[in-house]
């Protein structure tokens, strides 16, 4: 008599299918976690700081793992590209992560006005260039705070003076070397003469005025103002206790004062 083992075929069948399909199920929970911190990842930015520069750095589509982040839009690269730090000690910023791009702005901008400031506030020209280039990268960051937007505007204000006075500084120079060159081509045997002594006549005092006016404004008017306070009015000093002139005027004796007994 044939006896039929309860783990025939179809019992071995059913428990494989059940192994297959917890493989499966295990597999796709495990893959869609790494899929999700690969998605995390992709959206964390940090900072490093690499040959004195600061460097923007994207997580990739993995777990782990990030790249020099290289935006397409032209504008945003200029924006994240390597910043000089000229001696600026970032390592608490390169210890963070940040999982918005806005508050990697919020971030970074207190370090592009520590370099910009003091360049902006010096009145050298070169540095004020320099402190101009930090402050344009500045305006670029797109999500930073009201307050930080408000700072921004008021260094670009105390920078525009500056700008100001370098653009006049150049007029003043190119005017002054087109008169030169009209004054050696007029002085010369060529065929530009006759034309170059025309215009001498014709713009030459105006020129050479303009040139003046740019000159005082440039280095007398908008000069540090170092002419002497004048200084608060003195009160004058009590006078001492025995000087008569400061006693109050004796009254005048009444006519009673003789018959007080």
């Amino acid at each position: 008599m044939t006896t039929h083992s309860p783990q025939g075929f179809g019992y071995r069948a059913r428990r494989t299918f059940t192994r297959l399909l917890v493989f499966l199920v295990i597999l796709g929970l495990g893959g869609g976690v790494v899929f999700l911190l690969g998605q995390l990842n992709a959206r964390t930015f940090t900072v490093v700081q690499e040959n004195g520069e600061l460097v923007v750095m994207k997580g990739r589509a993995l777990p782990t793992g990030a790249a020099a982040y290289r935006p397409g839009d032209p504008r945003l690269a200029d924006a994240y590209a390597p910043l000089p730090l000229e001696g600026q000690d970032v390592t608490l910023l390169s210890q963070q992560k940040f999982t918005d791009r806005d508050d990697l702005d919020r971030a970074l901008f207190p370090l592009l006005e520590n370099l910009a400031r003091p360049r902006i506030a010096s009145g050298e020209p070169a540095k004020v260039e320099r402190g101009l280039y930090y402050l344009r990268r500045a305006e670029k960051l797109a999500g930073i705070t009201e307050e930080q937007r408000r700072s921004l505007q008021s260094m670009l204000t105390d920078v525009a003076f500056y700008q100001a006075r370098q653009k006049l500084e150049d007029a003043r120079r190119l005017v002054s070397e087109g008169l030169a060159q009209l004054k050696l081509a007029a002085e010369t045997e060529n065929r530009h003469a006759r034309a170059a002594n025309q215009m001498l006549t014709t713009v030459g005092p105006t020129a050479r005025n303009l040139e003046e006016a740019l000159r005082r404004a440039v280095h007398t008017e908008s000069a540090p103002d170092n002419s002497p306070v004048a200084p608060a009015p003195q009160q004058p000093a009590p006078s001492p206790s025995g000087d008569a002139s400061a006693q109050p005027p004796a009254a005048a004796p009444t006519p009673d004062a003789g018959n007080a007994p």
